[in-house]
């Protein structure tokens, strides 16, 4: 390629999407965790755009999947639950890449095509030209063991720690593609457990490194898990932590890094089983905040934007920074434009669906929580109802880890009565059919005392 060619296909930027799975946003210094985990995401958050307050839309691998590769909530891709293949006749962030004249590559955990232990189809693939994948990539690996599958459905197996050897794909992937534009989705397991035996297998040299050292307290006042696996959590995000240090400075070492986007998200939290039998699919922040920062571009000095933004939302951002027109079928908005600060008209609440522990959905403002559920519907077999009872409502002011719930209480009536219309007019948005919410039942006078008390320690 000569250099005119070089210089002009830069002009597009390269695009990187660096998804972990699990992680909670405090497991972040610059959200408060004090274990020092973090520093490479840290300094992107600081010298990029840090999203302060950025939420999943689905709190469960492939539902939140589905939105992250279409714009779309998970009821209109179809992926409500797990288990449901991505649609093939639903267009892709790929496919806009593709058309715009960028390489793509998928690296990681697809989670799209319930294949689980068998290779990905082409078909199923979402368009992406290049792929070293596995469908569910915690069934056909392990933590020293990383095996995917190439293009040609060939058995991959990859050396080191599993964060290690798809990091090390990663980096070939970029200096093989240096100069053309590329937008490549590098899907890490980590932090998510290792479902056959419900661990959390750090790197050896941090099994045991974190330990006791900090749980956040809703952890602390709930139990659950946290005791036994915080430990193993941990050295997890350190070692992804490590590999973002790796990729950035990849991209440093090839002059990229200021012509390349990153995005680091992830699909969604983990409450260590405090909130429900397993580990995410709950309204409570601990399930559904994910921390989230961007660099390069438009968003090298970006600074932190403190509107509500959710993972619907990250499709038509990277479209609009890589000067691709966003599709007016997408549900999720650019954020560009609260980078650039411009007057812009942003809601003040995201809106969470949920699945597979009930079927339920969700609002959530800087200081309300509110959360429904349909009691007579499946949770895996039913994606919507036309009758939800209300569940949880919570006072993130007064109450920001979510202990103390309010619904019921005639003294928070009217504000969720407000907020049952905001949610109402968010689920007919996302294409669902107008529910009737019913009102929790009363609480009781002795369940007023003991909040009163619990709100007075």
């Amino acid at each position: 390629m000569t250099g005119a060619a070089v210089k002009q296909s830069r002009k597009q930027p390269n695009v990187i999407v660096f998804f972990t799975d699990q992680q909670r946003w405090d497991t972040t210094g610059i959200h408060g965790n004090p274990l020092g985990l973090t520093p490479n995401f840290d300094m992107l958050a600081r010298y990029g755009t840090h999203l302060e307050y950025a939420f999943t839309c689905q709190p469960v691998c492939g539902p939140a999947r589905s939105c992250l590769q279409t714009g779309l909530y998970a009821t209109k891709t179809g992926c409500f639950t797990n288990g449901i293949p991505l649609r093939q006749d639903l267009p892709t962030i790929a496919q806009y890449f593709n058309e715009a004249g960028y390489e793509t590559g998928y690296i990681g955990k697809w989670h799209l095509a319930v294949t689980r232990t068998e290779p990905v189809p082409e078909h199923l693939r979402g368009g992406y030209k290049y792929w070293l994948a596995a469908d569910a990539l915690e069934h056909t690996s392990d933590a020293y063991n990383t095996v995917l599958y190439n293009n040609d459905n060939e058995f991959v197996k990859l050396p080191g720690y599993r964060v290690d050897a798809m990091t090390d794909a990663a980096i070939r992937y970029i200096d093989e593609r240096k100069d053309r534009p590329f937008f490549l989705f590098l899907s890490y397991l980590e932090p998510h457990h290792q479902n056959r035996r419900d661990d959390y297998p750090a790197p050896d040299v941090y099994r045991d490194a974190y330990t006791s050292r900090w749980v956040p307290p809703d952890m602390a006042a709930l139990g659950g898990t946290a005791h036994q696996q915080l430990g193993g959590y941990y050295g997890m995000v350190k070692r992804l932590d490590e590999a973002l240090g790796r990729v950035t400075d990849a991209l440093k070492s090839l002059d990229l890094k200021e012509e390349t986007i990153i995005l680091f998200t992830s699909d969604h939290g983990s409450h260590f089983k405090t909130r429900n039998g397993e580990y995410k699919r709950s309204c409570h922040d601990s399930s559904i905040r994910v921390p989230t920062a961007l660099y390069g571009s438009c968003f090298t000095g970006g600074g932190t934007v403190r509107e509500l933004v959710s993972l619907v939302d990250f499709v038509p951002t990277l479209l609009d920074a890589a000067g691709i027109e966003i599709p007016g079928h997408m549900q999720g908005r650019s954020i560009v434009p609260l980078v650039k600060r411009e007057s812009v008209d942003w809601p003040d609440d995201v809106f969470v669906q949920i699945s597979e522990s009930q079927v339920g959905r969700a609002i959530r403002t800087k200081r309300w929580k509110y959360s429904v559920s349909a009691p007579d519907k499946h949770p895996t077999r039913d994606a919507a109802s036309e009758r939800y009872v209300e569940e949880f409502l919570y006072d993130l002011h007064a109450d920001p880890y979510e202990l103390i719930n309010l619904v019921g209480f005639e003294s928070h009536r009217e504000t969720a009565d407000r907020l049952r219309e905001r949610l109402i007019k968010r689920m007919i948005e996302a294409g669902e059919a107008e529910p009737v919410i019913e009102a929790a039942p009363p609480k009781a006078s002795n369940q007023r005392k003991v909040l009163e008390h619990e709100q007075n320690e």
